[in-house]
């Protein structure tokens, strides 16, 4: 009777299983170094995952140390894993788009060059009539003086960085360039988008 129940219950829970994995997304968003987007994003509620890498170049299997010398013409991306029951493409968007500045052509503060540059990789047609939509939704806005130079295009390749990349933030939180660029960038997401925090 016990052996019934637990294959019953294997069952069940496989079912189970089976129904949130179909209900997992990813989106492929660059804004700049990915030690603060992997920081903002792994705070949102329904973001299962955050992995930071590369995406967009013409190398195979970049190293970090590849991609900062802005020869392979990858951007520095996450990879968000989440779940659209609970965190929108859209809310994914709003946050992508206010937390860097999207008119600054390969450029995030004192980060220049491509691997910078502000990118979406849409995984479906949906989340590119999404992106393009809100993009120009924020164009007519006039919220930027610039116009914004977001790429979207579509998603080809990812390869995670190097795991010393991974959870950066939380685990050099002392480290100069964390206090000063990053810290605030979140202090000031954790502000604004306070509605959708874990």
């Amino acid at each position: 009777m016990l052996t019934v129940f637990v294959i019953q219950h294997q069952q069940v829970f496989s079912q189970q299983k089976s129904k949130i994995d179909m209900n997992i997304k990813v989106a492929t968003l660059g804004s700049g170094c990915f030690w603060c987007t992997e920081a903002i994003f792994d705070r949102i509620e329904g973001v299962i995952k955050v992995e930071p890498g590369f995406s967009g170049g013409h190398k195979k299997n970049p190293s970090y140390k590849d991609v900062i010398s802005g020869t392979t013409g990858h951007a520095e991306v996450t990879n968000i894993t989440y779940n659209p029951e609970v965190v929108s493409f859209e809310t994914l968007l709003e946050v992508f788009w206010k937390t860097h500045n999207p008119t600054t052509l390969n450029r995030q503060g004192a980060d220049v060059g491509t691997q910078y540059r502000s990118v979406i990789f849409y995984h479906d047609s949906e989340q590119e009539k999404l992106a393009k939509k809100y993009m120009s939704k924020l164009q007519s806005a006039g919220i930027w003086d610039d116009p914004i130079v977001t790429e979207i295009v579509k998603f080809d390749e990812f390869y995670p960085a190097e795991d010393y990349h991974n959870d950066y933030y939380e685990n050099n939180p002392t480290n100069s360039y964390c206090s000063f660029v990053i810290t605030p960038k979140v202090k000031k997401f954790e502000k604004v988008f306070k509605d959708i925090l874990k």
